[in-house]
């Protein structure tokens, strides 16, 4: 497998007033292509600010992040942002859907922005990402109109439908129930083995349970690191 992330000696320090705080502490990490990883942690740990810079939402305040043989830190705003829109997909705990529209158009939604010229049917584009997450026969529901778990599956299908090599999940199964969780969770694993590089942030052991290779985080650092299977969906 080649590596698409490496991180070397990676900190974030935010400005409180008079106080530093010191959100990354020199993070060392490498993700391989294909990987399904859990970054987990209390809150405060520094998780939601290493996926913050991973997916180029936020710049570190200092070492080297290496994306698909990038350096992160030299790319322009332009590529920065092709960047983040074009390769990686992101899921968020909080849907962010836009409420009175249907399932298709909050998924065809990014593609309006792609500037790139790849695209060159949105709707049909966004009609597959829907029937991928299995979801083909809702896609004219507004978000009132669908349970938590297919609200949770528009985020991801939204998240792929430009097509990109890794997906970021920001503490996705957070507002679900358990049962819901499981199935959020099997999709993920279904869209890994298909080759989709995962990283899930999560603070529910249960979750990162399903992902192959768990990272703990502690103050800003990373203190544990275990290979595993994966546990299965039930």
């Amino acid at each position: 497998m080649s590596v698409v992330i490496e991180t070397s000696g990676l900190t974030k320090v935010y400005q409180m007033g008079e106080v530093e705080v010191h959100a990354l502490r020199g993070v060392d990490l490498t993700v391989e292509d294909g990987e399904f990883v859990s970054i987990m942690g209390a809150s405060g740990s520094g998780k939601s600010t290493l996926m913050n810079v991973l997916g180029c939402l936020d710049r570190p305040t200092s070492g080297e992040y290496i994306l698909s043989g990038k350096n992160v830190s030299e790319l322009t705003p332009n590529e920065f942002a092709e960047v983040r829109n074009t390769r990686i997909g992101f899921v968020f705990q909080v849907f962010n859907l836009l409420p009175r529209t249907t399932a298709l158009d909050n998924v065809e939604l990014p593609l309006l922005y792609d500037h790139t010229g790849h695209v060159r049917d949105a709707r049909a584009e966004a009609v597959a990402a829907l029937e991928r997450v299995g979801l083909g026969d809702r896609i004219t529901h507004e978000p009132s109109q669908l349970s938590g778990g297919e609200r949770q599956r528009v985020a991801i299908a939204r998240a792929l439908v430009n097509r990109p090599s890794i997906i970021l999940a920001d503490e996705p199964t957070g507002n679900l129930d358990s049962v819901t969780s499981v199935e959020i969770m099997g999709l993920f694993k279904e869209l890994n083995s298909q080759g989709i590089t995962i990283i899930i942030v999560t603070h529910e052991h249960d979750i990162a349970e399903y992902t192959r290779r768990m990272i703990e985080m502690k103050d800003g650092a990373i203190i544990r690191e275990t290979m595993r299977a994966g546990r299965q969906p039930e």
